[in-house]
């Protein structure tokens, strides 16, 4: 089996501490073949992200507030059970943690700068809506007795 492919970076020189992971592996339901039924595939990994250290406190605060909804007494919980695989569900879930992690700690967006319509844009409308008019006044009047 060997080692898995790490250190799952979330950002810049910030990685998953290995030893903060916390495992728990489950029988995966749906389909599978021969002997996936009977193997604990399914995998929950579980990072406390309340108390880790290994996130700059700006970051952990973002996550935190970002997270809440998620988290289950500071603890944020992935799962993963596509493939039949233990090993390859645990990769997955690495990955979607460390991405969940990115994009919770992560800068806030820019903010929306309202800008002025353009003129001819405007134009363009009210040239287009009075033609619709037109068309629409046309219609009526039916001198056909």
């Amino acid at each position: 089996m060997g080692r898995m492919s790490g250190p799952h970076v979330i950002r810049g020189a910030v990685s998953l501490p290995e030893a903060e992971l916390m495992w728990r592996f489950s029988r995966s339901s749906g389909p599978g073949g021969q002997h996936v039924n009977t193997t604990d595939s399914q995998v929950e990994l579980r990072f406390d992200l309340a108390k880790t250290e290994a996130l700059p406190p700006v970051w952990k605060e973002r996550a935190l507030e970002r997270l809440a909804p998620r988290l289950v007494g500071g603890v944020v919980s992935v799962r993963s059970s596509e493939h039949r695989s233990q090993w390859r569900n645990r990769e997955t879930a690495l990955v979607r943690m460390a991405a969940l992690l990115a994009e919770a700690t992560g800068p806030p967006p820019k903010p929306r700068r309202a800008k002025k319509i353009p003129r001819g844009i405007n134009e363009r409308r009210l040239r287009n809506k009075k033609a619709r008019s037109e068309t629409k006044r046309g219609r009526s009047g039916g001198g056909w007795d």
